[in-house]
């Protein structure tokens, strides 16, 4: 008789089940505000998909895709609809103050601070060195939104994606005419594979 085999683990079954209160949102995107050093989405991407796994790592891209094309910053576009998307138009609010909140206020004193000490040779060369950390974050939050598409072999999406990069980071096409032709070639490509598979 051959041995049984266990059922393959859906990614999505290690979602948290019960969304987070606003309290809970707002705590989280203030702690993500706070050490999100060279910006937020390294930060927002581990705390939401690994820390408290409320979605999983194709959602946030999905979800984070989304923000690009909503006016304003993408991190705080995104902790409006994930705010929301769990707990409504609250949650939205909640997630947004804990976001811009507390790091406006450490900023307001910051900025005084500087406006005092901003020529000391020593604070030019530390803010120097913070920016090459910032680099790294930020290769390294890339690197992990690449590994859905890496994980599902989907070389249509990643030669869209190289694309995109060589038109703009290197061809230095301007951004709203590349997306104006990637987009709707993304949702083509999409549109046809979802009808290839039935």
């Amino acid at each position: 008789m051959p041995p049984e085999i266990a059922p393959a683990v859906h990614p999505a079954a290690d979602i948290a089940k019960i969304p987070p209160s606003l309290r809970t949102l707002f705590f989280a995107f203030a702690k993500m505000s706070l050490s999100g050093f060279g910006g937020v989405l390294v930060f927002a991407r581990r705390a939401i998909v690994d820390e408290h796994r409320w979605m999983t790592a194709e959602e946030f891209n999905e979800t984070f895709a989304l923000c690009h094309f909503l006016p304003g910053p993408n991190i705080v576009n995104l902790a409006m609809v994930f705010g929301a998307r769990l707990r409504g138009i609250a949650g939205g609010i909640a997630a947004f103050a804990g976001l811009l909140g507390p790091p406006m206020l450490l900023i307001t004193a910051l900025g005084a601070l500087y406006g005092h000490f901003g020529q000391a040779e020593a604070l030019r060369r530390a803010l120097e060195g913070v920016s090459c950390v910032a680099v790294g974050l930020l290769a390294s939050v890339v690197l992990r939104m690449i590994s859905p598409l890496l994980k599902k072999s989907d070389v249509v999406g990643l030669v869209v994606m190289a694309a995109v990069f060589v038109a703009i980071g290197l061809a230095r096409l301007p951004l709203q005419e590349v997306l104006l032709v990637a987009v709707p070639l993304s949702l083509a490509i999409t549109y046809a594979k979802a009808r290839w598979a039935r």
